[in-house]
């Protein structure tokens, strides 16, 4: 009986290692909850990059249809995505840029290296407008609409989502 007793958390472990590897090979990991879409843009403001003045999230979708793209200089992803935010800012699409959990001087120093595609740099040093939009890691763009709905969420933008974006919000739909 004591050997029963001795090997049961091997077995637990053995079944809890079983039921992840059932989830994990079932589970698509493109799939990013859109808990936000079709609902309001969370009203937060957070101070702006360059000079620490607060600015609302949903006021700068006010002004016409805006992706909000929250990012970080640490992240190897965004990185990658930046060369596509670079092109949707020359295509004239509006990008509110909310630098996440880093370092003022790392997100300078890190649009100065790659360039600029924001229209407003916002800080979210302590995550918390994150934990507002849901953001499960960077980079996550979403799409607003000038009434404050979440249209559409991105993850790791590529040129074709720029494209379908670049068209969406230059006709307004």
């Amino acid at each position: 009986m004591s050997r029963w007793i001795a090997a049961l958390p091997l077995v637990v472990l053995a079944l809890l290692a079983v039921l992840f590897a059932g989830y994990a090979l079932h589970r698509n990991p493109q799939v990013v909850p859109e808990a936000l879409v079709g609902k309001q843009v969370p009203d937060v403001s957070l101070p702006s990059l360059d000079d620490g003045t607060a600015k609302s999230i949903r006021e700068a979708a006010r002004e016409g249809p805006v992706l909000v793209n929250f990012f970080a200089s640490w992240c190897g992803p965004c990185e990658i995505e930046h060369p596509v935010l670079m092109q949707l800012r020359a295509s004239h699409v509006r990008i509110v840029g909310v630098a996440y959990k880093d370092a003022p001087t790392n997100t300078q120093a890190f649009l100065s290296r790659l360039g600029d595609p924001f229209v407003e740099r916002l800080v979210d040093r302590d995550g918390r407008a994150g934990i507002e939009f849901g953001v499960s890691g960077v980079p996550e763009t979403y799409l607003v609409a000038p009434d404050g709905k979440v249209l559409a969420k991105y993850t790791n933008l590529n040129e074709r989502d720029a494209r379908a974006l670049t068209a969406r919000m230059l006709t307004g739909r």
